[in-house]
Protein backbone atom coordinates (compact mmCIF):
# COMPACT_ATOMS: atom_id res chain seq x y z
CA UNK A 1 0.00 0.00 0.00
CA UNK A 2 1.89 3.25 -1.14
CA UNK A 3 2.24 5.95 1.23
CA UNK A 4 2.02 9.69 0.41
CA UNK A 5 4.91 12.04 1.87
CA UNK A 6 3.92 15.25 3.52
CA UNK A 7 6.48 16.66 1.22
CA UNK A 8 4.57 15.39 -1.85
CA UNK A 9 1.39 17.23 -0.51
CA UNK A 10 2.40 20.72 0.50
CA UNK A 11 1.62 22.64 -1.89
CA UNK A 12 4.93 24.96 -1.88
CA UNK A 13 4.35 28.05 -4.68
CA UNK A 14 2.07 30.97 -2.90
CA UNK A 15 2.01 29.16 0.14
CA UNK A 16 -0.96 27.45 -0.46
CA UNK A 17 -2.22 24.11 1.81
CA UNK A 18 -5.11 21.62 1.49
CA UNK A 19 -8.07 22.00 3.63
CA UNK A 20 -8.49 18.47 4.08
CA UNK A 21 -10.13 18.61 7.86
CA UNK A 22 -13.10 20.06 6.25
CA UNK A 23 -13.28 18.15 3.10
CA UNK A 24 -14.92 14.64 3.03
CA UNK A 25 -13.50 11.61 1.84
CA UNK A 26 -13.71 11.05 -2.08
CA UNK A 27 -15.97 8.69 -3.13
CA UNK A 28 -15.25 6.69 -5.96
CA UNK A 29 -17.80 5.20 -8.53
CA UNK A 30 -15.89 2.70 -9.98
CA UNK A 31 -14.17 0.85 -7.21
CA UNK A 32 -11.72 -0.81 -9.71
CA UNK A 33 -9.81 2.04 -10.77
CA UNK A 34 -10.12 4.67 -8.00
CA UNK A 35 -8.45 5.55 -4.95
CA UNK A 36 -9.64 7.21 -1.43
CA UNK A 37 -7.91 9.26 0.79
CA UNK A 38 -8.36 8.08 4.66
CA UNK A 39 -7.13 9.56 7.07
CA UNK A 40 -4.27 8.12 9.60
CA UNK A 41 -5.52 7.11 13.00
CA UNK A 42 -2.25 8.50 14.66
CA UNK A 43 -3.23 12.66 13.25
CA UNK A 44 -5.80 14.98 12.16
CA UNK A 45 -3.82 16.47 9.94
CA UNK A 46 -1.03 15.32 7.64
CA UNK A 47 0.58 12.51 6.07
CA UNK A 48 -2.53 10.87 4.64
CA UNK A 49 -3.07 7.34 2.97
CA UNK A 50 -3.98 6.58 -0.16
CA UNK A 51 -5.63 2.90 -0.22
CA UNK A 52 -7.70 0.86 -2.99
CA UNK A 53 -11.19 -0.10 -1.76
CA UNK A 54 -12.25 -3.36 -1.05
CA UNK A 55 -13.10 -5.66 -3.50
CA UNK A 56 -17.54 -5.78 -4.33
CA UNK A 57 -18.99 -7.94 -1.88
CA UNK A 58 -19.84 -11.14 -3.94
CA UNK A 59 -21.78 -14.62 -2.87
CA UNK A 60 -19.63 -17.43 -2.11
CA UNK A 61 -21.55 -19.23 -4.64
CA UNK A 62 -23.13 -18.11 -7.79
CA UNK A 63 -25.76 -20.08 -8.96
CA UNK A 64 -25.57 -21.49 -12.29
CA UNK A 65 -28.99 -21.35 -14.67
CA UNK A 66 -29.22 -22.30 -18.18
CA UNK A 67 -29.03 -18.15 -18.98
CA UNK A 68 -25.74 -17.95 -17.23
CA UNK A 69 -24.16 -21.26 -18.79
CA UNK A 70 -25.56 -20.34 -22.30
CA UNK A 71 -23.28 -17.58 -21.45
CA UNK A 72 -20.42 -19.23 -19.79
CA UNK A 73 -20.70 -21.59 -22.67
CA UNK A 74 -20.47 -18.51 -24.98
CA UNK A 75 -17.58 -17.01 -23.48
CA UNK A 76 -15.66 -20.35 -23.97
CA UNK A 77 -16.40 -20.42 -27.64
CA UNK A 78 -14.92 -16.64 -28.25
CA UNK A 79 -11.52 -17.71 -26.10
CA UNK A 80 -11.13 -20.88 -28.23
CA UNK A 81 -11.57 -22.74 -25.33
CA UNK A 82 -15.16 -24.17 -25.75
CA UNK A 83 -13.88 -27.88 -26.82
CA UNK A 84 -17.91 -29.17 -27.67
CA UNK A 85 -18.44 -28.85 -24.26
CA UNK A 86 -15.65 -30.75 -22.51
CA UNK A 87 -13.92 -30.49 -19.60
CA UNK A 88 -10.98 -30.40 -21.74
CA UNK A 89 -11.14 -26.88 -22.12
CA UNK A 90 -10.67 -25.69 -18.71
CA UNK A 91 -7.18 -26.91 -19.12
CA UNK A 92 -6.00 -25.11 -22.00
CA UNK A 93 -3.30 -22.31 -21.60
CA UNK A 94 -2.52 -19.20 -24.13
CA UNK A 95 -1.98 -20.58 -27.51
CA UNK A 96 -3.77 -24.07 -27.44
CA UNK A 97 -1.67 -26.01 -25.52
CA UNK A 98 -2.73 -27.98 -22.20
CA UNK A 99 -1.48 -28.15 -18.55
CA UNK A 100 -2.05 -31.05 -15.77
CA UNK A 101 -3.07 -29.47 -12.46
CA UNK A 102 -6.01 -27.78 -11.58
CA UNK A 103 -4.98 -27.22 -8.15
CA UNK A 104 -3.89 -23.74 -8.71
CA UNK A 105 -3.35 -21.58 -12.00
CA UNK A 106 -0.41 -22.62 -13.96
CA UNK A 107 0.81 -18.91 -13.85
CA UNK A 108 3.09 -20.15 -17.04
CA UNK A 109 4.09 -17.43 -19.54
CA UNK A 110 2.99 -18.64 -23.21
CA UNK A 111 5.08 -16.45 -26.16
CA UNK A 112 3.26 -16.42 -29.63
CA UNK A 113 4.72 -14.61 -32.72
CA UNK A 114 2.34 -11.62 -31.84
CA UNK A 115 1.36 -11.83 -28.40
CA UNK A 116 2.58 -12.91 -24.74
CA UNK A 117 -0.16 -13.95 -22.11
CA UNK A 118 0.10 -16.22 -19.26
CA UNK A 119 -3.49 -16.92 -19.86
CA UNK A 120 -5.27 -19.88 -18.73
CA UNK A 121 -8.88 -22.40 -18.61
CA UNK A 122 -11.58 -22.09 -19.48
CA UNK A 123 -11.74 -18.29 -19.14
CA UNK A 124 -8.31 -17.53 -19.90
CA UNK A 125 -8.00 -15.93 -16.72
CA UNK A 126 -4.56 -14.19 -16.35
CA UNK A 127 -2.65 -14.91 -13.09
CA UNK A 128 -3.61 -11.42 -11.40
CA UNK A 129 -6.79 -11.52 -12.26
CA UNK A 130 -7.23 -15.61 -10.93
CA UNK A 131 -5.89 -13.95 -7.60
CA UNK A 132 -8.54 -10.95 -6.84
CA UNK A 133 -11.37 -13.91 -7.81
CA UNK A 134 -9.30 -16.09 -5.08
CA UNK A 135 -9.59 -13.48 -2.75
CA UNK A 136 -12.82 -12.64 -3.33
CA UNK A 137 -14.64 -15.88 -3.55
CA UNK A 138 -12.10 -17.57 -0.95
CA UNK A 139 -11.20 -20.30 -4.09
CA UNK A 140 -8.22 -22.38 -3.62
CA UNK A 141 -8.00 -23.95 -6.75
CA UNK A 142 -8.40 -24.10 -10.58
CA UNK A 143 -11.06 -26.89 -10.77
CA UNK A 144 -13.75 -26.43 -13.32
CA UNK A 145 -16.41 -25.44 -10.62
CA UNK A 146 -13.81 -22.86 -9.39
CA UNK A 147 -13.19 -21.28 -12.90
CA UNK A 148 -16.97 -20.90 -13.39
CA UNK A 149 -17.19 -19.36 -10.23
CA UNK A 150 -14.60 -16.77 -11.12
CA UNK A 151 -15.90 -16.22 -14.23
CA UNK A 152 -19.57 -15.47 -12.73
CA UNK A 153 -18.03 -12.85 -10.65
CA UNK A 154 -16.00 -11.24 -13.20
CA UNK A 155 -19.34 -11.22 -15.12
CA UNK A 156 -21.02 -9.19 -11.79
CA UNK A 157 -17.96 -7.24 -11.70
CA UNK A 158 -18.56 -5.21 -14.57
CA UNK A 159 -22.29 -5.04 -13.66
CA UNK A 160 -23.60 -7.50 -16.43
CA UNK A 161 -25.46 -10.11 -14.48
CA UNK A 162 -28.75 -8.95 -14.28
CA UNK A 163 -28.59 -8.59 -18.03
CA UNK A 164 -27.21 -12.16 -18.62
CA UNK A 165 -30.14 -13.09 -16.83
CA UNK A 166 -32.39 -11.77 -19.27
CA UNK A 167 -31.69 -14.60 -21.29
CA UNK A 168 -30.84 -12.44 -24.67
CA UNK A 169 -27.15 -11.63 -25.93
CA UNK A 170 -27.36 -8.01 -26.64
CA UNK A 171 -24.43 -5.61 -27.90
CA UNK A 172 -24.91 -4.04 -24.70
CA UNK A 173 -23.90 -7.00 -22.73
CA UNK A 174 -21.33 -8.28 -25.25
CA UNK A 175 -19.48 -4.29 -24.95
CA UNK A 176 -19.78 -4.88 -21.14
CA UNK A 177 -18.05 -7.88 -21.45
CA UNK A 178 -15.26 -6.77 -23.48
CA UNK A 179 -12.76 -5.16 -21.34
CA UNK A 180 -12.96 -8.65 -19.58
CA UNK A 181 -12.23 -10.70 -22.64
CA UNK A 182 -10.75 -9.39 -25.38
CA UNK A 183 -12.47 -11.74 -27.86
CA UNK A 184 -15.96 -10.08 -27.25
CA UNK A 185 -16.95 -6.97 -29.62
CA UNK A 186 -17.80 -3.37 -28.50
CA UNK A 187 -20.59 -1.62 -29.44
CA UNK A 188 -18.39 -0.51 -32.51
CA UNK A 189 -17.62 -3.89 -33.32
CA UNK A 190 -14.00 -4.15 -32.62
CA UNK A 191 -12.03 -5.99 -29.43
CA UNK A 192 -11.43 -3.73 -26.82
CA UNK A 193 -7.68 -4.32 -26.61
CA UNK A 194 -7.16 -4.45 -30.00
CA UNK A 195 -6.76 -7.85 -30.58
CA UNK A 196 -9.14 -10.62 -33.08
CA UNK A 197 -12.28 -10.22 -32.03
CA UNK A 198 -15.45 -12.63 -32.41
CA UNK A 199 -18.34 -11.05 -34.57
CA UNK A 200 -21.55 -10.35 -32.48
CA UNK A 201 -23.70 -12.53 -34.90
CA UNK A 202 -21.67 -15.70 -34.66
CA UNK A 203 -21.58 -15.27 -30.62
CA UNK A 204 -25.20 -14.14 -30.68
CA UNK A 205 -26.08 -17.79 -32.34
CA UNK A 206 -24.19 -19.75 -30.53
CA UNK A 207 -25.42 -18.24 -27.43
CA UNK A 208 -29.08 -18.74 -28.75
CA UNK A 209 -28.26 -22.16 -29.67
CA UNK A 210 -26.74 -23.72 -26.58
CA UNK A 211 -29.20 -21.57 -24.27
CA UNK A 212 -32.48 -23.39 -26.23
CA UNK A 213 -30.12 -26.45 -25.92
CA UNK A 214 -30.00 -26.69 -22.05
CA UNK A 215 -33.14 -25.40 -21.55
CA UNK A 216 -34.72 -28.46 -23.30
CA UNK A 217 -32.38 -30.11 -20.86
CA UNK A 218 -34.88 -31.63 -18.27
CA UNK A 219 -34.24 -34.76 -15.82
CA UNK A 220 -35.62 -37.84 -16.93
CA UNK A 221 -39.44 -38.72 -15.47
CA UNK A 222 -40.05 -41.68 -13.67
CA UNK A 223 -43.69 -42.79 -13.64
CA UNK A 224 -44.55 -44.94 -10.67
CA UNK A 225 -45.60 -48.68 -11.68
CA UNK A 226 -48.02 -50.23 -9.51
CA UNK A 227 -47.12 -53.92 -9.07
CA UNK A 228 -49.90 -56.50 -8.73
CA UNK A 229 -49.50 -59.42 -6.13
CA UNK A 230 -49.66 -62.52 -7.42
CA UNK A 231 -51.93 -64.44 -6.05
CA UNK A 232 -51.04 -67.69 -3.96
CA UNK A 233 -50.38 -71.61 -5.33
CA UNK A 234 -53.37 -73.60 -4.97
CA UNK A 235 -51.91 -77.00 -3.59
CA UNK A 236 -54.87 -78.38 -2.00
CA UNK A 237 -56.68 -81.09 -3.17
CA UNK A 238 -60.17 -79.41 -3.67
CA UNK A 239 -62.36 -79.45 -7.27
CA UNK A 240 -61.26 -76.15 -7.98
CA UNK A 241 -57.88 -76.80 -7.36
CA UNK A 242 -58.00 -79.50 -9.66
CA UNK A 243 -59.98 -78.15 -12.28
CA UNK A 244 -57.30 -75.06 -12.47
CA UNK A 245 -54.30 -77.11 -13.08
CA UNK A 246 -56.08 -79.13 -15.77
CA UNK A 247 -56.45 -75.43 -17.28
CA UNK A 248 -53.15 -74.46 -16.52
CA UNK A 249 -51.97 -77.62 -18.73
CA UNK A 250 -54.13 -76.96 -21.57
CA UNK A 251 -52.93 -73.00 -21.41
CA UNK A 252 -49.30 -74.68 -21.80
CA UNK A 253 -49.91 -77.22 -24.38
CA UNK A 254 -51.79 -74.59 -26.67
CA UNK A 255 -48.69 -71.80 -26.29
CA UNK A 256 -46.32 -74.97 -27.28
CA UNK A 257 -47.89 -75.83 -30.61
CA UNK A 258 -46.56 -75.00 -33.72
CA UNK A 259 -48.74 -72.87 -35.90
CA UNK A 260 -49.39 -74.00 -38.97
CA UNK A 261 -48.83 -72.08 -42.24
CA UNK A 262 -51.46 -72.19 -44.55
CA UNK A 263 -49.65 -71.25 -47.47
CA UNK A 264 -47.57 -74.58 -47.35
Amino acid sequence: MPILQRSHLLLASAGLSLGLAAAAPARAADPSSSWTLNASPAATTLPHLATLPSLPQAPRVFAITPERRALLNTIRYAEGTWANGQDLGYRILFGGALFDSLDRHPNRVIRTARYTSAAAGAYQFMPFTWSMVTRALGIADFQPDSQDQGALFLIQRRGALPLADRGELTPELASRLAPEWASFPTLAGRSFYGQPVRRFEDLRRFYEQNLAQLRNETPPVWENVAIQPLPPACNDASLSCQLEKVSDVSRSSEAARPISNPSR
